[in-house]
């Protein structure tokens, strides 16, 4: 039973990578990337991951897949444009999927006939009586602080470019001035009107 959701969820996250990849609408491309992690995560867990499982759920799904879909539905870009200098780049693009290409079946290769990238291929087991989340919290607390906090420096940054770039001003739309309603005073922020009985306000 184990087998049979290993091969379903390997399937589909090869699957849903390709859609990615290959969707021309950018909506389903996000869509297709958040099954992608769901499948990933489902990976996880009968590996016995759960904390990379959970994390890869909560951090990329639930902020960084969602945010990447905010982007690009809230962005009025002319995808037809952008499509003109597909022909321009091809040849660019397929030199380096084919040079990533031959890289990935070489550490392939390596792996099948036992080489230097075949030694580390078991996961390494945990101290006995640590569980899975203790195990990955001192690897990330201890040995690679630096690159946890780099990493999270980096989700900052683009939660931030993608703020600035949704973010547009059009004319004639009021917005709030901080600085000058807390400046109000009651001269400012009042006007007395005497109103005679039987008549109305006017603009």
């Amino acid at each position: 039973m184990q087998a049979i959701a290993f091969y379903l969820l390997a399937v589909a996250t090869v699957a849903a990578g390709l859609l990615v990849v290959s969707a021309k609408n950018p909506v389903h491309s996000v869509l297709f990337l958040i099954t992608a992690f769901f499948s990933a995560a489902g990976l996880f867990v009968l590996m016995g991951a759960e904390f990379l499982a959970m994390l890869l759920i909560v951090v990329y799904v639930g902020a960084v897949a969602v945010l990447f879909l905010f982007v690009v539905m809230m962005l009025d870009v002319d995808f037809a444009e952008l499509r003109q200098g597909f022909a321009q780049y091809l040849p660019v693009g397929g030199l380096v999927g084919g040079v990533l290409t031959i890289e990935m079946i070489m550490v392939a290769a390596s792996v099948v006939s036992g080489g230097a990238a075949g030694k580390n291929a078991e996961p390494l087991a945990s101290p006995v009586g640590v569980p899975n989340t203790e195990a990955i919290g001192r690897v990330l607390y201890t040995d690679y602080v630096f690159f946890f906090q780099l990493a999270g420096l980096v989700l900052l940054v683009a939660m931030i470019g993608a703020i600035v770039l949704t973010l547009r001003h059009k004319p004639g739309v009021k917005r709030q001035n901080i600085g000058k309603q807390n400046a109000r005073t009651p001269k400012t922020g009042m006007e007395l009107v005497q109103i005679k009985p039987g008549e109305g306000i006017s603009e």
